[in-house]
């Protein structure tokens, strides 16, 4: 049989299980495994135990890898959920693909803001809204529901496979870093290839292959004025304030059209050559429909090319909060004793985060030489995540192409992405290998916002894509 007619067989199976496809996502989305709420840890090792029985009713040899305990804030610890290593096949003839994905979610509630109960898969117009059903249980379980019509089918498996499933992915990843690193030579040894899907489309239409993500270095800026908070009908105009020196410095960040102003952030920022610049001229997309998303008026750049390339090959500077300071209703006429502002830089080829710490601490400094106040003043990194970039032209990519053609009928568009998935990058150091981002959900499914939704037809249609793939990537 030809792949072709298998392909019909395999899409035309896949079409006919769609409900039993929803139900068994309605049923993984219905366990709660916030992994960000301790008093939620069993839900989260209950979502584990849920994947394990599913992945071993499939014939997937199953390790449960023990990573550890978490540090909460008060100095308690509670115990990390084990990370899922699975293996499909072990034919030394076929190549072997590593799939990664995690199983725990966002918090949600209805309170939050969202139109239904979050843990409920609900099915309005062709949509299932439920928190995890896009990020990232739904194409986990595509990955899984592949496996099965391949067997359902008869059809021999084209590939191995091997699973690093983990449920800690919304907060930190804590574990996993060091687990891949003391796999190296054996679990992830001898494997040809990394596909993640955990990331989404550029729009709602047309499909992509992600080959790139930008870094992160989140920064605390802390001041302290005094023992004690204090009134400001006493003490305002008399004193060198915390809050005033922050929103000092904070102000010398970034100016309006989004450009960095700490001295030497885009120094090492790698040069625009003309064929990465062609890349983003054949790329589909719709500035209308992105500032809509945004819920904005109007972006900072006007064409196309430009706006892509600010979110994603060029460095941003973000300003997302201040603790400490009065941010109730009403009034209230103190003066905080101590603040802390919270900014991060997302960074690109070639930067790097000990540069990008250095520079911002020079800056901190020099800006408060001139303010001449005798408050304490100090800037601290409080994480940082290396950008991550692929070759797009790797056969893995080609074969990924050929998958989406052979589904959509269109050639998916090569794109990056603005955020970050620091473990893309790890993988990619551990394995000596290609790293494929593969997305199926569609730009506006909200992942991390209220209302979180996974389209139908995304779902099915990403089952066939991976489906393709894997025949694809067997050839390569």
């Amino acid at each position: 049989m030809s792949n072709e007619d298998f392909n019909k067989r395999l899409f035309k199976f896949f079409d006919d299980h769609q409900k039993e496809y929803i139900q068994r996502l309605s049923d993984a989305v219905a366990i709660p495994s916030v992994s960000a709420w301790p008093d939620h840890r069993p839900e989260v090792f209950r979502m584990v135990q849920w994947t394990k029985s599913f992945m071993e009713s499939l014939g997937i040899k199953i390790e449960l890898a023990d990573v550890g305990e978490q540090k909460l804030a008060d100095g308690t610890k509670i115990k990390l959920p084990d990370v899922i290593l699975g293996t499909y096949g072990n034919d030394k003839l076929k190549k072997t693909v590593v799939i990664y994905g995690h199983l725990d979610v966002q918090p949600a509630q209805v309170s939050d803001g969202w139109d239904t109960e979050p843990f409920v898969l609900t099915e309005k117009q062709g949509k299932l809204y439920g928190r995890g059903s896009t990020d990232d249980k739904g194409p986990v379980i595509s990955w899984l529901n592949v496996i099965e019509a391949y067997q359902k089918l008869n059809e021999p498996f084209p590939v191995n496979v091997k699973f690093v499933l983990e449920s800690m992915e919304e907060y930190g990843s804590e574990g996993l870093e060091d687990l891949l690193k003391s796999l190296k030579d054996t679990f992830l040894s001898g494997v040809d290839y990394v596909v993640i899907s955990d990331s989404y489309w550029l729009g709602k239409e047309k499909p992509c292959l992600q080959y790139g993500l930008r870094g992160i270095c989140y920064f605390f800026l802390d001041v302290e004025c005094s023992t004690k908070d204090l009134h400001s009908g006493c003490f305002g105009g008399t004193i060198h304030e915390a809050m005033t020196d922050l929103i000092a410095v904070m102000n010398t960040l970034v100016d309006g059209q989004g450009r960095i102003l700490i001295d030497g952030m885009y120094d090492e920022v790698a040069l625009l050559l003309p064929e990465e610049e062609e890349l983003y001229k054949r790329i589909t997309f719709d500035t209308k429909a992105y500032c809509s998303e945004a819920g904005v008026e109007k972006t900072i750049q006007k064409d196309k090319e430009q706006i892509l390339m600010h979110r994603w090959r060029y460095p941003s500077l973000t300003l997302h909060g201040i603790q400490g300071a009065f941010d109730g209703v009403g009034c209230k006429t103190v003066i905080p004793r101590h603040v802390i502002g919270k900014f991060s830089i997302r960074i690109v080829p070639n930067m790097k985060i000990a540069t990008v710490e250095k520079l911002v601490e020079k800056h901190v400094q020099n800006i408060m030489k001139g303010r001449n106040s005798p408050n304490k003043v100090s800037v601290k990194l409080e994480h940082g995540g290396d950008y991550w970039v692929a070759d797009p032209n790797h056969p893995q990519y080609v074969a990924a192409r050929k998958a989406t053609i052979a589904v959509h009928g269109i050639e998916p568009d090569l794109t990056r992405e603005g955020g970050s998935i620091p473990i893309t990058l790890t993988f990619q150091e551990q394995t000596g290998k290609n790293v494929l981002l593969l997305p199926i959900g569609a730009s506006d499914d909200g992942a991390h916002s209220q209302n979180e939704k996974f389209d139908i037809i995304n779902y099915m249609n990403g089952m066939k894509v991976m489906g393709v793939y894997f025949q694809e990537v067997a050839r390569v």
